[in-house]
């Protein structure tokens, strides 16, 4: 058997709630299953979710309906590669809905307290660039969401 690597995100009771936001928010995410507690827990009782299986992004991901014992933190990031500025605002205001918070950089927090990467790939390759690098990261450095028109012009000739 291959090992492989499976985030597990840790909530408060609202792991399904959060599962179908990310599933209608982020290109390539789906909901695989809902696990269902066999008996009374410490954070639930019998039938409760307690975890749900899903895609994001293509990567397979548990959400942990855990309690209320932790709570996330932005040292802990999941970063959404997207493909252009379209894909990014739609991310970035679903991302954002109904409690969300935006940070610098093309990071938020989710309602649920997860912190988002939401980084269009043309930031990814401008970073990558010896001769675009500095003036892309200058101009990260500036924005709140990713503007890759903005971008494009910091970079210029």
């Amino acid at each position: 058997m291959s090992s492989a690597l499976r985030p597990c995100l840790w909530y408060d009771g609202d792991a399904e709630e959060a599962a179908r936001l990310y599933a209608g928010a982020i290109p390539g995410s789906r909901l695989l299953s809902l696990n269902r507690a066999p008996h009374d827990w410490p954070a639930g009782t019998k039938g409760d979710v307690i975890t749900v299986d899903m895609e994001v992004a293509g990567q397979r991901v548990m959400l942990l309906n855990g309690g209320d014992a932790f709570r996330p933190s932005p040292a802990t990031s999941l970063m959404i590669v997207t493909g252009d500025q379209e894909e990014t605002d739609r991310c970035w205001d679903a991302l954002l809905a109904d409690g969300g918070s935006a940070m610098a950089c093309g990071w938020c927090v989710d309602r649920f307290g997860h912190a988002w990467q939401v980084t269009p790939r043309r930031l990814l390759d401008l970073l990558a660039d010896e001769k675009q690098a500095a003036n892309a990261f200058a101009a990260m450095n500036e924005m709140v969401k990713i503007d890759i028109a903005a971008l494009d012009r910091a970079c210029a000739p």
